[in-house]
């Protein structure tokens, strides 16, 4: 597919063209450790620049605003019940552009303005559309944090339970964006069931290991579920809302449409019903499974190096790196450009109680969804993790950053992205 594409677009437009062959380089030239990106099929990626682009389709199935949608309805019925039957849920709506569109629809469904809203701050590991002040979860609603233990690094139950019989929140939110340890959704309702509050599940980082059953799914446990499609689902970039409730379900249709969108991105959701169905074979859970052993190994090999890992360790794709106790002075910022200049791609990330600014972090975060559709298994992990202590220690000297960059370049030949 990719020098097809190529050809056709140097003949279209060398400057687009350009860019995109270079970009297509990069990914195949060096390691991608960001927890949140993974590589699409080519189907995917084939599906997403479709037909399906040229159309406006806003409504929903049999109910469109448009002509011409026999065959847009078609694609969106098999997307929501192909997500209907991988997470085993009675409502899904496919529409959601992404993930934090996704949970602005998933608020506006079930809250009104100023309502109290029970979650985790994204400087503990939650994400920003949780309740983050600037964000809009943060202007228009009443925000009650909690805490990870400050010894564990894990979700403290009891603490969360505390804040929720005193603040009585309408909403309960779990599931995070740097929280590496199995989330107790069971606890969570029996919380949210004390107070009268709703439990909001949102999983956009374990979506395909909840799939799969490699982690515990929120249902039945949480009333409404909201997700991205990509990071371990392995779809296209975009949004996915469920919920068994009835009640719920119609809220959510008409907050997506026309409460926080018009046009539904067809094509994407092209893209996403053929994720489904990959996520539907066998083969997904042999996926997920390698996802995390693959992490619990590069964690194993970091820890071997000297590194803290927040927590003490990993129960699915990712890992929360503390750099502090191998190089007091090293930051992630720091880190995370010598890395890249190497050929290892990762983000800087904020650790619980950091003292640096979230511009600096004290952290790193790692994730091997992209490394295991690739391929690489944990006996890679060990060459994965010496090239980034190489690089670290060498606090980001150019000659080592160098050498491990053409390294990488020769180890990634044996890796090719999916063809």
């Amino acid at each position: 597919m990719g020098d097809d594409l190529l050809a056709l677009l140097k003949q279209a437009d060398p400057d687009v063209s350009r860019i995109l062959a270079s970009e297509r380089d990069r990914q195949e030239t060096t390691l991608e450790l960001i927890a949140s990106e993974n590589h699409v099929s080519n189907a995917v990626m084939h599906a997403a620049g479709s037909w399906m682009t040229n159309k406006y389709a806003e409504g929903y199935p049999g109910k469109r605003y448009y002509g011409g949608c026999e065959f847009h309805d078609q694609i969106e019925n098999l997307a929501r019940d192909r997500a209907k039957k991988l997470f085993g849920c009675n409502f899904a709506n496919v529409q959601p552009h992404c993930g934090a569109n996704a949970n602005i629809a998933a608020f506006m469904a079930v809250l009104n303005p100023g309502d109290t809203v029970l979650s985790l701050p994204i400087k503990e590991g939650g994400h920003l559309s949780h309740g983050l002040k600037v964000n809009f979860s943060g202007t228009f609603y009443q925000i009650v944090d909690y805490v990870l233990d400050p010894k564990s690094e894990m979700l403290d139950y009891d603490q969360i339970e505390r804040l929720a019989l005193a603040h009585k929140p309408k909403l309960i939110i779990c599931g995070y964006s740097a929280y590496s340890r199995v989330i107790d959704f069971a606890r969570f309702r029996a919380i949210a069931d004390k107070v009268g509050a709703l439990l909001m599940a949102d999983i956009a980082h374990i979506a395909g290991l909840c799939a799969t059953g490699v982690h515990p799914s929120p249902f039945p446990h949480a009333h409404l579920v909201t997700t991205t499609t990509h990071k371990t689902l392995r779809g296209p970039r975009g949004g996915l809302i469920m919920t068994n409730d009835a009640d719920i379900a119609t809220k959510i249709d008409r907050k997506v449409f026309p409460g926080v969108q018009g046009g539904p991105l067809m094509h994407i959701i092209a893209a996403k019903a053929l994720a489904f169905g990959e996520a539907l074979q066998p083969s997904f859970k042999t996926y997920c499974q390698q996802v995390v052993k693959n992490a619990q190994a590069l964690a194993a090999d970091l820890q071997s190096r000297g590194y803290r890992l927040c927590s003490g360790g990993t129960d699915n794709h990712l890992m929360l790196l503390d750099l502090r106790p191998r190089d007091a002075e090293l930051t992630g910022a720091d880190a995370e450009k010598w890395l890249e200049t190497a050929g290892i791609i990762c983000n800087k990330n904020g650790i619980p109680n950091d003292p640096r600014s979230p511009v600096l972090t004290s952290g790193l975060r790692l994730g091997t969804p992209a490394l295991t559709t690739r391929g690489l298994g944990e006996g890679d992990m060990k060459r994965v993790g010496e090239w980034l202590d190489r690089v670290m220690g060498s606090k980001g000297d150019a000659a080592v950053c160098a050498k491990v960059r053409e390294e990488i370049r020769g180890f990634c030949k044996g890796y090719p992205l999916p063809h």
